[in-house]
C-alpha cells in the first residue's frame, strides 16, 4: 500500500460516521495473566493509564469458570472500591478507561465489553479505531446483529462470535483480519489473555512481568506502577497468546506497507515517564523543543510552559535559546471536565478555573508560551489574554509541533477540518486570532527530523494529511451477553 492522502469522499464517508453512531475513543487497556490479585493489579494500571480516558473505566476479571464485570462511568478511583475490587475472582484480568471526545457519554460504552458465545465467554478492551466500522457494522444489522453499544469496537466482539475457527485465539484472528485501522487490544477468555496490535502499529502495546504474571498495557508507566519489569514492546502484526503461565507469539497478517506509530503520542498523549518503542516521552519532546527555537527564535524574557503537556518542549525550548524558564502557569489540577458554569455570564471561568498566570514576575515582561499544539484556539486565546492583564509587555506562542490540518481516524478524537483553526487560517491569522505578538510552529520537516531517532515509521497524518490507512467497506454477525455482572448492591 503506498502512501497517499484521504480524498475528500473518503474524509466525508468517515466524518459521517463520527457524527453518527459511532464513537472514536481515546482509550488505555490492562491484561493481567496469572496473578492471584489481577483485578487489584489491573485496577493499578488503569490507575497509572487514567491520562488516556476518564469517561468511564471497567474490569473483567476470570477465575478459570467463571468471569465477573464491573464498569463505570468516571474516574478510576471513583469506580472502584475495596468491595467491587473483591467481587472481582480470579488470576486473570482485563480492564479499560475510556475518554470519547464526541457523541453520547454512557454507560452501555464502556469497555470492556463481554460476551458469550458458542467458544466461550470472552472480554475485550479496545484502544484504537477501526476506519471501516460503519459498512461492516450495516452489513452485520442487515443479517440480524443487534448491538448494545454504539462503539465502533463492538465490531470486533460480534465478528468474533460469528467465527467459526476452533480456538478463541483463531477466532480473534478471523475477526480481526476483516477490520482496518488501529487497534491495540487485549481479550479474556476463561483460560487465557490474548494481546494483539494492528500491523501499522498505530497505538502503544507493552509486555512485562510481575511475580511469574504476565502484564499487557498501553504503556510503560502502568508497568512502573505496579512493579512489573519490562519485557519488550508488542510489536506491529503481532499476536501474543498467553495460557497456563506460558507465552506464544503469532504472525498472522500481511505486513503493512510501513510502521505508522502515532507521532501525537509522542508530542501529547502518552505520558511523559512513558517510553514508547524503547524511546523515552519526556527525552523526546524536550527535543522538540530544542528543534522549535533553532526554528522559531524570539527575544523574550521568559520561557512559560502552557501545562502540562508543553512543560518538557518548554524547557528544552529555554535550554536551547539560552532564556530562563518560568513556571508563570499554575495549573489548578482539581477541576473535572464535568463543571457546570453558574450563569452564562461566567462563561469564561473555565480557563480560569484551569490555569491562573503568576502576576509577580510578569508586569513588564516579554514571554513566550510554548504549547503542545493548538486545536481551536479558543484556550489559547484565553491564556494570551490573561498574561496581558496580568501585566506582561509582549506575549508570543510557539508550538512544539507543525499546525493541525486533519482530523485523526485512527484513535485520538479531533475535529473535523472546518473546527480546526490552522486548516481554517494562516499562521499569522491564527496570531491575531488569539492575540499574540507573534506564533511559530514547528516545521514538519523538523518534526520529522527528530523523530528519525526514534527509528521505525511515523503517522503524521493530523500534520500532514497522508493517511496510511484508507478507508475501506467489507462486512459479517454474532450473539451477545449472559454474565455474572457485580453491581453496588451485590459488592456490599
Amino acid at each position: 500500500m503506498s502512501r497517499r492522502l484521504l480524498s475528500e469522499a473518503e474524509e466525508r464517508e468517515l466524518l459521517e460516521a463520527r457524527r453518527g453512531d459511532q464513537f472514536h475513543d481515546e482509550c488505555g487497556v490492562v491484561g493481567v495473566h496469572g496473578h492471584p490479585d489481577a483485578a487489584n493489579i489491573t485496577y493499578l494500571g488503569l490507575y497509572a493509564l487514567q491520562h488516556r480516558g476518564q469517561e468511564s473505566c471497567g474490569i473483567v476479571s476470570s477465575n478459570g469458570h467463571e468471569q465477573f464485570v464491573y464498569r463505570g462511568m468516571g474516574l478510576v478511583s471513583d469506580v472502584f472500591n475495596e468491595k467491587n475490587l473483591a467481587r472481582l475472582g480470579g488470576r486473570h484480568a482485563v480492564g479499560h478507561v475510556r475518554y470519547s471526545t464526541s457523541g453520547e457519554t454512557s454507560l452501555r460504552n464502556a469497555q470492556p465489553f463481554y460476551a458469550t458465545t458458542d467458544g466461550g465467554p470472552v472480554a475485550i478492551a479496545h484502544n484504537g479505531n477501526l476506519v471501516n466500522a460503519a459498512p461492516i457494522r450495516r452489513e452485520l444489522e442487515g443479517r440480524g446483529a443487534i448491538f448494545s453499544t454504539t462503539s465502533d469496537s463492538e465490531v470486533i466482539v460480534h465478528l468474533l462470535a460469528r467465527s467459526r475457527e476452533p480456538t478463541p485465539e483463531e477466532r480473534l484472528i478471523d475477526a480481526l483480519s476483516r477490520v482496518k485501522g488501529a487497534f491495540s487490544l487485549v481479550m479474556l477468555t476463561d483460560d487465557a489473555l490474548i494481546a494483539a496490535r494492528d500491523p501499522n502499529g498505530f497505538r502503544p502495546l507493552t509486555l512485562g512481568r510481575l511475580d511469574g504474571a504476565w502484564i499487557v498495557a498501553s504503556e510503560t508507566c502502568a508497568l512502573d506502577l505496579i512493579g512489573a519489569e519490562y519485557e519488550r514492546d508488542i510489536e506491529p502484526g503481532e499476536v501474543v497468546v498467553i495460557r497456563r503461565g506460558r507465552m506464544r507469539t503469532l504472525r498472522p497478517f500481511a505486513p503493512a506497507a510501513r510502521e505508522a506509530f502515532c507521532v501525537f503520542e509522542y508530542i501529547y498523549f502518552a505520558r511523559p515517564d512513558s517510553n514508547l518503542r524503547r524511546h523515552n516521552v519526556y527525552a523526546f519532546r524536550k527535543e522538540l523543543g530544542r528543534c522549535l527555537a533553532r526554528e522559531r527564535p524570539v527575544a523574550v524574557d521568559m520561557v512559560v510552559p502552557v501545562l502540562d503537556s508543553g512543560a518538557a518542549a518548554a524547557m528544552g525550548f529555554a535550554e536551547e535559546a539560552g532564556i530562563p524558564y518560568e513556571m508563570a502557569l499554575i495549573r489548578n489540577h482539581y477541576v473535572q471536565r464535568t463543571f457546570i458554569q453558574p450563569a452564562q455570564s461566567l462563561r469564561n471561568l473555565g480557563v480560569r478555573l484551569k490555569h491562573n498566570p503568576v502576576h509577580g514576575i510578569l508586569p513588564g515582561k516579554r514571554v513566550v508560551l510554548v504549547d503542545d499544539s493548538i486545536v481551536r484556539g479558543t484556550t489559547l486565546s484565553k491564556i494570551v489574554q490573561m498574561f496581558r492583564s496580568a501585566g506582561a509587555r509582549e506575549v508570543h506562542v510557539r508550538v512544539s509541533a507543525p499546525p493541525t490540518i486533519g482530523p485523526c481516524h485512527y484513535g485520538i478524537d479531533t475535529p473535523t477540518r472546518d473546527e480546526l483553526i490552522a486548516y481554517n487560517y494562516s499562521v499569522d491569522e491564527i496570531s491575531s486570532q488569539i492575540g499574540a505578538d507573534s506564533l511559530g510552529y514547528l516545521s514538519l520537516e523538523g518534526l520529522r527530523a527528530t523523530a528519525e531517532s526514534l527509528k521505525g515509521g511515523m503517522c503524521d497524518a493530523c500534520f500532514s494529511g497522508d493517511y496510511p490507512v484508507p478507508i475501506d467497506n467489507p462486512g459479517s454477525a454474532p450473539q451477545l451477553a449472559l454474565f455474572r455482572e457485580v453491581d453496588e448492591d451485590d459488592a456490599r
